[in-house]
């Protein structure tokens, strides 16, 4: 099946995908991949007329401006022009790395993202946000730039390990709380519908990226969980896993807006049960001074207050300012008994 992102790219959903990627180029491709892709990134390049592999470090190591300028100094040394193409092929890591390479090499050239994890076909390969990593923090530094297509081939859930699909689940969950009740239901239930899950979760991610594409208002509410879980990433150095730290991210806001009286302790307790339903974790029993300090340098800030998207209801967001440190703390400690 095919999602649109409104009228800018296709989501392309199916097995056997990896062969229509070549169908993207018109001259020159350069594929980004990590280690353990080197024989799927050598196979995709054989199907262009013109193709080169540049293998990243795995994970967020590879996401530096180190790495994207040996990608530059690359792309120069092989003559690569406006027409020619990026392709991310691998994890969240690379399709933010790959895209942002694409977005500033001759101040942006196409990008095709080829998602080999579950959380980055559900999140990172959807949506035009590019970035790497710096000491300041996750993500601060980037562009948008929407990519060309996205194939998503489901051929690579056979290979992923059970640790993969759980990680990944927590960004399919996100979206669930935000945008489509049914995806909670099919989680309660325990069917094995995770295909459905993918296509449901890129839907609601879909609709947001092509109404807000910059992040000016509502794009905002992909971030829900994701507050308190990037500082989770920054205090334990990228190590890690997006997906864990989502997760304990909506175990963080959900008891923040029970507090707050925004929601009631049912609606708190669903997210407890269907996170640790797919063995994902609530708890994180870290240093709150450190992770307070990581939360003040999150993107969605404003005026040096710490931002939070929540929800009043299911499908229905908002957002949670001006709270005290004293405030984030008993959430924390909530979520720790």
């Amino acid at each position: 099946m095919s999602i649109a992102v409104g009228d800018s790219y296709h989501v392309h959903i199916g097995a056997g995908l990896l062969d229509r990627v070549a169908e993207t180029a018109t001259n020159k491709a350069l594929i980004v991949h990590q280690p353990v892709l080197r024989s799927q990134a050598e196979a995709l390049a054989a199907q262009f007329s013109e193709a080169y592999t540049f293998e990243i470090p795995d994970a967020e190591d590879g996401k530096t401006l180190g790495v994207a300028e040996r990608a530059w100094d690359f792309l120069g040394e092989k003559n690569f022009s406006r027409s020619d193409l990026v392709v991310g092929l691998g994890g969240g890591a690379t399709t933010d790395i790959a895209g942002f390479i694409a977005s500033a090499w001759m101040r942006g050239i196409r990008v095709v993202q080829v998602p080999t994890t579950l959380l980055a076909m559900v999140d990172a390969a959807v949506g035009g946000k590019t970035g790497i990593n710096t000491a300041a923090g996750k993500n601060l530094v980037g562009a948008f730039h929407e990519p060309h297509a996205v194939y998503v081939d489901l051929d690579f859930l056979k290979t992923l390990p059970e640790e993969e699909i759980i990680s990944g689940s927590a960004e399919i969950i996100k979206t669930g709380f935000i945008g489509d009740e049914e995806i909670l239901r099919i989680y309660e239930s325990g069917e094995d519908k995770l295909p459905e899950l993918i296509e449901r979760s890129i839907a609601v991610k879909a609709r947001v990226v092509a109404a807000d594409l910059k992040e000016s208002s509502l794009r905002e509410i992909l971030n829900y969980g994701h507050t308190f879980g990037h500082a989770v990433e920054l205090v334990e150095n990228y190590r890690w896993r997006h997906g864990n730290a989502v997760a304990v991210g909506m175990s963080f806001i959900a008891h923040l807006s029970h507090q707050q009286g925004l929601i009631d302790a049912p609606l708190l307790q669903r997210h407890l049960d269907i996170i640790t339903s797919v063995g994902l974790p609530i708890r994180y029993e870290g240093d709150f001074d450190a992770l307070y300090e990581a939360m003040t340098r999150d993107k969605k800030n404003r005026g040096g207050g710490i931002r939070f998207v929540a929800i009043t209801q299911v499908g229905k967001t908002t957002r949670l300012e001006g709270m005290t440190k004293e405030q984030l703390r008993a959430a924390f400690e909530a979520m720790n008994q």
